[in-house]
């Protein structure tokens, strides 16, 4: 059965360490584990071999079967089919999925400008998902996502009434962390405001 795969790599200099987990998330995936086999009385190793008879496709499809035939939670089964499926559930494909979504020139190009203003940050963890890219310290604290027309929407770990250009986001999928958002729509809008933004919510974290 497949093991649970996590990618790591650290950046020159000392600074950000690129990865898909913080270590706050790897110590409770590694706790999820250790109680899973003690409560349910099966390894992830055979829950993962139960979990690739599963005759869904979608992951939420998936983690429901999981649900309605074994009675397992939405934690245990996220913990399992990232297990069973890790490419599908972006845990080692991070390249991949970086490049679908942000195949937009110029949405890419401001991507490129938030994470140079990032890099100026210390023990940043930078996480790849499929709708949006996210960096961490200890928790969440900054995403950004790809908007129709070659901008994008930065998600902040601070509170809207911090900049006036700052609103509430309403149906975004990064972390509720994220209490406010900033509109992009060019690399050259990641001013000195910006990246004094990103800091504070880098200090928050």
């Amino acid at each position: 059965a497949a093991p649970l795969r996590l990618n790591s790599r650290s950046s020159q200099g000392g600074k950000a360490v690129e990865t898909t987990l913080t270590d706050r998330q790897k110590k409770w995936f590694a706790s999820v584990r250790a109680s899973l086999q003690r409560d349910t009385g099966r390894t992830l190793d055979e829950w993962v071999a139960i979990a690739l008879t599963c005759p869904e496709t979608r992951p939420r499809a998936r983690a429901a079967w999981l649900k309605d035939n074994y009675g397992l939670g939405v934690n245990r089964a996220a913990q399992i089919l990232g297990a069973a499926f890790p490419s599908e559930q972006g845990w080692d494909n991070g390249a991949q999925l970086r490049a679908a979504l942000w195949s937009d020139a110029k949405s890419a190009a401001i991507l490129m400008a938030v994470e140079s203003a990032i890099s100026d940050l210390e023990g940043v963890v930078h996480g790849q998902r499929k709708g949006f890219s996210a960096w961490s310290r200890k928790v969440q604290f900054a995403a950004i996502k790809p908007v129709k027309g070659g901008m994008a929407s930065l998600g902040l770990a601070i509170d809207p009434s911090t900049d006036p250009r700052l609103q509430i986001p309403k149906t975004e999928s990064w972390s509720e962390r994220l209490k406010s958002k900033l509109a992009l729509t060019a690399p050259g809008d990641v001013d000195a405001s910006v990246r004094a933004l990103l800091r504070l919510a880098w200090e928050a974290s």
